[in-house]
């Protein structure tokens, strides 16, 4: 009788876990359903975007670029054609065909080629949880992490494979210590207008120095010089984004800002030389390590990352020096000779597909006007819809929801931590922690649905 019993409780047990199941699976591709809405939103942002980059006209006097019968204005693209197919997020940015590629690839030898395919719905959409996310590695983080210290924090560390996957969490922390804030250092929306300065030796055929010390904060990559070139560059310096070469000359970057105040972020390893140089000279800037989205090999370089960097502590992003004028065809620098391992053609198409897509503004020598207007930009009432028809595509965590923490895939509760006091900063950044709830969001690499580790205060 009692065996009876207990079947049939194990019975109705199950069949109510199916029920729970299928409701929750039911509820879940109903909130996900791509709407007739949603598809009219992701077409509404491709056709934006393709008259953003190349606005195509029946005007003689536009220059022939696709087809007879169809002309191609420059538009922002100066040049650069768009086409698309039924696939509303895919999108190919080509070249014009008398375009000379140089950059050869170091593996296989081949040119760099003219056309580059984007997917604008992994752009919207991961972009946008950029900006609502950290990119300062933080112990909270780590600590947050299903053995976060035994699988993440070793390969922090140069030659972190050689530490046992950190089983000696002490050694791990005591390397990771003088780069590993306890919470993040900044907020989304902290500063207004940021300039990111890239090393393109285009910056020499402009002066756009003094319109750069005027933004809220500016962001620099290794080692590029001041001094000698203000005029072209700026004198102002808040950040400076590092790679690995760079780190391990930190105690030589240090001296590239004469206030000695920029705040050195580092994109790979902390490294012993970089701890020694930081204890011995000592060396006082505060110095970070980057924790960033993953965007696969639709971007990369320094450069990528200090605009994701920007992104995620600003209102607004400008860039400067980036090889993105036509003509150009090898990337060179502005203080020394060009340097092999650059695609300047891929980097171009990318910086477009930002810019129409409202993300950055570009200056270089043919966009020199501080006032330019970059035209066609799809609104921000399309680039919310789009998001959130985007989410749904690519099944996203959270897809389609008004709430930022439903893109939380993995949740920790702050214990025994003091709130951080936002009464300091500026009322964006203090509207955002509240839009939050005051919950930290940091990337997950390679998470299922992009989802986000998130901490929320204790109350």
């Amino acid at each position: 009788m009692k065996l009876l019993q207990l079947g049939f409780l194990v019975a109705l047990a199950s069949g109510l876990a199916a029920i729970l199941i299928f409701i929750t699976g039911v509820s879940t591709l109903y909130y996900n359903r791509i709407s007739d809405e949603d598809y009219e939103a992701l077409e509404s942002l491709q056709n934006g975007f393709q008259k953003c980059v190349s606005r195509c006209v029946y005007e003689s006097s536009c220059v022939l670029y696709v087809m007879p019968f169809m002309m191609v204005q420059s538009a922002n693209g100066l040049g650069l054609q768009t086409v698309s197919d039924k696939d509303y997020c895919h999108v190919t940015i080509k070249f014009p065909s008398d375009t000379v590629p140089k950059w050869k690839d170091p593996k296989t030898g081949e040119l760099e080629g003219l056309s580059f395919d984007f997917n604008l719905c992994e752009a919207v959409a991961t972009w946008e949880r950029v900006r609502n996310s950290t990119t300062i590695l933080t112990k909270e983080f780590i600590d947050a992490l299903p053995n976060g210290w035994e699988e993440y924090a070793w390969r922090r560390i140069n030659k972190g494979v050689l530490l046992n996957r950190c089983q000696n969490k002490t050694l791990c922390m005591e390397k990771l210590s003088l780069v590993l804030p306890e919470t993040p250092p900044y907020f989304p929306r902290q500063f207004g207008r940021c300039a990111v300065i890239g090393n393109s030796g285009d910056l020499l055929k402009t002066r756009f120095g003094k319109e750069i010390d005027g933004y809220d904060a500016v962001i620099r990559e290794n080692g590029a010089p001041i001094q000698n070139y203000s005029d072209h560059v700026g004198k102002k310096s808040t950040f400076r984004l590092l790679n690995r070469g760079s780190a391990k000359a930190l105690d030589k970057v240090v001296e590239l800002d004469e206030a000695r105040k920029e705040v050195l972020i580092v994109k790979t390893t902390i490294h012993d030389i970089m701890s020694k140089m930081i204890r011995e000279i000592p060396i006082k800037n505060p110095v970070y390590l980057m924790l960033g989205a993953s965007f696969g090999s639709a971007a990369k370089g320094t450069g990528l990352k200090a605009l994701e960097f920007a992104l995620s502590i600003c209102d607004s992003v400008d860039m400067y020096g980036f090889t993105v004028d036509p003509g150009y065809k090898e990337w060179t620098r502005y203080f020394s000779e060009s340097r092999q391992g650059h695609t300047p053609l891929h980097g171009r198409a990318y910086y477009q597909m930002m810019e129409c897509l409202g993300l950055v503004k570009i200056h270089s020598p043919m966009r020199a006007d501080p006032n330019r207007v970059v035209k066609w930009v799809p609104s921000r009432g399309v680039i919310r819809a789009a998001r959130v028809a985007s989410e749904k595509l690519l099944r996203m965590v959270g897809a389609g929801s008004v709430d930022p923490q439903s893109a939380c895939s993995l949740i920790r509760k702050r214990v025994k931590h003091k709130p951080t006091s936002i009464s300091s900063l500026r009322k964006a950044a203090i509207d955002h922690q509240k839009f939050v709830k005051g919950t930290t969001m940091y990337p997950l690499e390679h998470s299922p649905g992009h989802g986000q580790l998130c901490m929320m205060e204790a109350n």
